[in-house]
């Protein structure tokens, strides 16, 4: 590899390098130690550990060239190479290529100058197909080629970066290199003699976080497969978690949660990935995240400033961040204040008070923000002015602080096309006022004490909007929080709801979007519409909106939209809840933009199929309780109690059991501050209940106490009528419990959990994600095994082991494949069985490392042969259960079921002709042959089955499900009786050619080879003779005279060095003198019968082998052999 040109001093008194070959101008150098019997010593030692050590050349390397000029002291390294044939070509290059030329220059400079110019050309040359686009590109450049030679992955395997560190073994740090690629963590370590070599793969981390202790001040804590590593002494620890976090979840996204990776394009090829690009993410993915936005926006610049905030008269100090179609601002002085600007809405950018680099942005509700102190404030203002000019054409002016308003009557006329669209079919007319309004209007005139109570609420927002702005673009403060927490008024609701949430810009950049999705969606008949049907009545049915047609017919439209929008999540259980309620304050669409916001921003992967996103959002749930409520998790036995009650609350926010009343309140706040919310809510309720949760002697008891709490929790300034209020109607039945107003518990909730940052929130809900998925990951597979483990004969913990190699061969299958077919496989919805398949070619490399027929020379056949006999779907896949089946025959079986085994794989539909095609191979296949191979006379038998399989399949998100098809195949799995070996067809003439061949190779390199060999060739003789015998008892002797001359011809099938040729010779004259005859075949009995008077043959195949050393060698060779591939 050529070097960016450096200084080299050459004089040094450890003589760290010996010299191999020189001329005039260069000298070709070997690390001292390298290539020597014995290491080189004491001096090889240390030179080794301070190759591992220094971040110098020579830690690369162990061979360099340096440029040197006659009568200099001065020497430049120019290039270095791990082997010896690459210095060599480097050398030779140097020699044939620049040598001549250097003899034209007259002077020292001018030949070091050209020879620092070639050189840089050469790697700017080499740069221009390479993927390496870092900061540092030479240094980046050593570290990949180190990476490389140390572990030899696969060249796909893209290194995102490195760092020096140091891993603890026990109590002792070992210094090394940290190296973080796409699918893998590594580290590499050599001091005085002792290598380390470690690779953890992404998908095997169940937890990744940030600890300290006494002896490490701060360290990376990473557990994988049960084992704990540490590393510490990091330059920039915190830089380093964030990468590893993040590729840790690309990882855990990519393999096993598919249906949120399939939306995510940034990280769809691995080989995109870059360090840059992975923080320039995370700054975006928070961005968005804290501002409410589109998950589209890309943070594009960040600029330190202040901003006037005009009601408080002083200037707020904060941040101001710009992407594609927002301005947005949020201080960093504990104000509380934040802004967002949408770039549809700006209508000028202003320099303002130059002398304090101020920018001044005006927008279509009259107000102006004004900043100072802002860095390049001129080029900002150039740039804002043109993103302004780009978003200002018809279509982008849609003026959302209108369209968020309830009040007026202009959201009428924008609703008024889909109204009108919808006239010909009721069912599809999208109605334009909130249920709320509908069924319980207010009544102006006769105002009781609630209502005065609203209207003062309505009153005090009234104030801050004309105070702060009123819209999408108003100021967000403290004052802002305290109104939210004292419970919004029924008449903002809505409003409120949609810009907090950011619906307003989703809804406000997709006219129209909703009203097609209705036309597209209603009538369409999938899993998704059958259980939204299910589900309608259940939603709210004590409210007279949804006792109506009005309110269920929305719901339905609404609900279906999403499953048509979304297919991946569809519909899951809970939605129909948490709509039915947006559907009471927020008009149709609005209500569809704001379960688009909490399905696909607010509340991510909550309503998947396995609802990944609650089961994390619990496990922070537990971990604030460990930390704010330490005596309830002292007295809990199981820690799992919270999170079976506490399920419901954050999948319905707690609608589900709070009063409908209290319950909006707690939205309210929701989709002001987020889960951080609903977290702070679930630490209220249960510090208010402590002491009863602590006098529980059960769950069962406990569940009691948290449900009495919440039907005891009340509205008192609920407008709400009493035949409504869920509250009103059971809190004179449950007088043993004091009543609790939920403002108040609110109220209570933010004063004592409020500090609880919304950052810590993410890093905890990013650390358990890998838990949460490796904790259903390890349900997955006690589950499988349990089922395995009444078919074999395998240890639980051998089995175990296989599992993971299963799994693993699957994995490795998607690393380097873009468009893996195997991963496409992966669906978590199946059962658990069909969750992990393998293909063909990953089944060869399982066969070759496990089975202990794989030193057979046709081996590529057997594994052919054995999973086309697997596969029994013909779909060209197998699952763990068929796999562990046959290898137990393989190691447990008897001697009957082994040879039943081999007998199967040499008749139809196992068997196939495999070696015309690549003669020159051997008993090789390549990739292309193997697949194609699996695939024949597969195709015909999957189209005669293709109505069969989809019936006993489950629909991935469409269609319906069979459920008689499922109940006849778990019968047909209950009634299967064993094989009888009288069904078992019979062998023709090729088929038992083949079959001897296999045998003849599988007792190649036996101790007992000749006489196995004889022992074959009795049986062969015999069952020929006992077929001629039988088919002369048949047939005139006439038809015989083909037959005879063949007879003897098999008996002499040749040893394994001559196979080939008199193989085909015995083949060919066979088929020659049968061809017009009738062909002779065996049935299993006779040759099981032959065989069995054979004492060698029985001891062969029931010599026990240990699974054992083949589990153990296949873990440390399943990496490499598919680098080799």
């Amino acid at each position: 590899m050529w070097l960016k040109p450096e200084e080299v001093l050459l004089k040094n008194a450890l003589k760290l390098w010996v010299q191999e070959r020189s001329n005039q101008y260069f000298v070709l150098q070997r690390r001292r130690g390298y290539g020597e019997e014995g290491g080189g010593g004491l001096a090889g030692l240390l030179v080794g550990t301070l190759d591992a050590v220094l971040d110098s050349t020579s830690k690369v390397a162990p061979f360099r060239i340096l440029h040197q000029t006659p009568d200099s002291q001065v020497y430049w390294s120019i290039a270095c190479g791990s082997s010896r044939e690459e210095i060599t070509e480097h050398w030779n290059w140097l020699e044939h290529n620049v040598m001549n030329t250097l003899s034209v220059f007259d002077s020292n400079e001018d030949i070091t100058s050209f020879v620092q110019g070639k050189i840089r050309g050469l790697i700017a040359e080499e740069g221009k197909s390479s993927f390496v686009k870092e900061e540092d590109p030479e240094k980046f450049r050593e570290g990949l080629m180190k990476f490389e030679k140390c572990f030899g992955l696969p060249e796909q395997e893209k290194l995102v970066t490195y760092y020096s560190c140091s891993y603890w073994k026990g109590r002792v740090p070992c210094q090394g290199w940290l190296y973080l690629s796409t699918n893998f963590l590594s580290f590499y370590s050599f001091l005085l003699g002792a290598e380390i070599k470690l690779i953890i793969s992404w998908d095997e981390i169940s937890k990744l976080e940030k600890t300290s202790n006494v002896i490490l001040t701060e360290s990376i804590h990473v557990c994988s497969r049960g084992e704990d590593h540490y590393f510490s002494m990091f330059l920039h620890i915190s830089e380093t978690f964030l990468l590893m976090e993040q590729l840790a979840n690309y990882a855990v996204r990519r393999l096993f949660d598919k249906e949120t990776f399939e939306n995510d394009l940034v990280l769809h090829d691995p080989l995109q990935i870059t360090k840059r690009g992975l923080e320039s993410r995370a700054h975006s993915e928070q961005f968005s995240s804290f501002f409410r936005l589109p998950k589209e926006e890309t943070l594009k610049e960040v600029h330190e400033c202040f901003l006037w905030v005009p009601f408080s008269h002083y200037n707020t100090h904060g941040k101001m961040c710009i992407s594609e179609n927002y301005i947005c601002f949020a201080s960093q002085d504990g104000s509380l204040c934040s802004v967002i600007i949408p770039i549809r809405e700006v209508t000028g950018v202003e320099k303002a008070d130059p002398a304090n680099r101020g920018v001044s942005i005006s927008t279509r509700g009259k107000t102006a923000f004004r900043f100072t102190e802002v860095r390049d404030f001129e080029q900002l203002v150039a740039k804002l002015r043109m993103k302004c000019n780009a978003t200002s054409s018809p279509q982008h002016i849609l003026n959302t602080e209108v369209t968020a308003s309830s009040t007026s009557d202009s959201p009428k006329d924008v609703d008024a096309g889909p109204s009108k669209m919808g006239q010909r079919d009721n069912s599809k007319t999208v109605i334009t006022e909130a249920l709320m309004t509908v069924y319980h209007p207010q009544d102006a005139e006769n105002l009781d004490s609630k209502m005065l109570k609203e209207k003062m609420k309505e009153q005090s927002w009234n104030i801050l909007f004309v105070e702060r702005g009123h819209g999408v673009s108003m100021f967000r403060t403290k004052k802002t929080r305290d109104l939210v927490v004292r419970g919004i008024p029924e008449a903002l609701r809505g409003e409120l709801w949609l810009l907090f949430s950011g619906a307003v810009n989703d809804m406000a950049s997709n006219p129209g979007y909703y009203t097609e999705l209705v036309e597209k969606s209603l009538g369409t008949c999938t899993l998704a519409t059958d259980e939204i049907e299910r589900d309608l009545r259940r939603s709210l049915p004590e409210h007279p909106a949804f006792q109506s047609d009005t309110g269920i017919s929305a719901l339905r439209r609404v609900l279906t939209a999403y499953a048509y929008r979304n297919p991946q999540i569809g519909y899951c259980q809970a939605m129909n809840i948490l709509t039915s309620v947006l559907l009471l304050y927020a008009k149709e669409e609005e209500a569809f933009w704001l379960l688009v916001a909490v399905c696909e921003r607010m509340l991510p992967d909550y309503f998947n199929r396995r609802i990944i996103g609650a089961l994390v959002d619990q496990a922070v749930f537990e971990e604030l309780i460990r930390v704010h409520l330490p005596q309830l998790t002292d007295h809990m036995t199981d820690m799992t109690f919270f999170s079976s009650v506490s399920l419901s609350w954050f999948l319905t926010l707690f609608i589900s059991v709070l009063p409908i009343e209290s319950a909006v309140n707690v939205v309210d706040c929701f989709f002001y501050d987020g889960i951080k919310a609903v977290l702070q809510l679930g630490l209220a309720v249960l510090e208010y209940n402590m002491e009863k949760l602590l006098t529980c002697k059960d769950d069962a008891e406990a569940v009691t106490v948290l449900n009495r709490f919440f039907d005891s929790v009340t509205n008192k300034d609920s407008p709400l009528p009493p035949a409504v209020q869920q509250g009103s109607n059971l809190s004179h039945t449950k007088s043993d419990h004091p009543n609790v107003d939920i403002t108040d518990l609110i109220r209570e909730s933010n004063e004592r959990y409020g500090d609880i940052r919304y950052e810590d929130v993410e890093s905890m809900r990013c650390r358990n994600r890998l838990y949460v998925i490796q904790t259903l990951e390890t349900t997955t597979k006690q589950n499988v095994l349990r089922v395995v483990s009444q078919d074999v004969k395998f240890s639980l913990s051998d089995l175990d082991e296989l599992y993971e190699l299963f799994k693993k061969e699957h994995f490795l299958s998607c690393y380097w494949n873009v468009h893996s077919p195997v991963l496409q496989h992966h669906d978590a919805s199946l059962p658990y069985l069909e969750q992990y398949r393998i293909d063909c070619q990953q089944f060869r490399v399982l066969w070759h490392l496990l089975s202990p027929w794989s030193h057979c020379a046709n081996r590529d056949s057997l594994a052919l042969w054995t999973f086309r006999l697997m596969d029994e779907s013909s779909d060209c896949l197998i699952n763990f259960k068929q796999f562990a089946c046959v290898l137990d025959t393989m190691y447990n079986g008897s001697f009957t079921d082994k040879l039943k085994l081999l007998f199967k794989l040499h008749i139809p539909p196992a068997f196939t002709e495999v070696e015309s095609l690549s003669p020159s191979k051997g008993g090789d296949l390549s990739k292309e042959e193997l697949i194609h191979f699996s695939q024949l006379s597969v195709s015909d038998i999957g189209d005669s089955l293709e109505s069969d399989s989809s019936k006993s399949s489950p629909e991935k998100g469409k269609g319906r499900v069979d459920i008689q098809a499922y109940l006849k195949q778990w019968q047909d799995e209950l009634l299967k009786k064993e094989e009888n070996i009288k069904d078992l067809p019979r062998m023709n003439q090729s088929q038992f050619i083949q079959f001897s061949k296999t045998l003849y190779n599988l007792f190649h390199g036996d101790p007992e080879e000749e006489l196995l060999y004889r022992a074959i060739a009795v049986v062969t003789s015999l069952l020929l003779k006992m077929e001629e015998v039988g088919r002369r008892l048949q047939v005139p002797t006439s038809a015989v005279k083909g037959p005879v001359a063949t007879m003897e011809v098999p008996a002499e099938i040749p040893r394994p060095g001559q196979e080939k040729s008199s193989a085909e010779q015995t083949e060919g004259s066979g088929t020659q003198s049968l061809r017009g005859s009738h062909e002779w075949s065996f049935a299993f009995e006779q040759i099981l019968a032959s065989l069995l008077n054979e004492p060698a043959l029985v001891r062969f195949f029931e010599k026990p082998h240990d699974i054992k050393v083949k589990i153990e060698s296949a873990k440390n060779l399943q990496l490499k052999a598919r680098t080799r591939m």
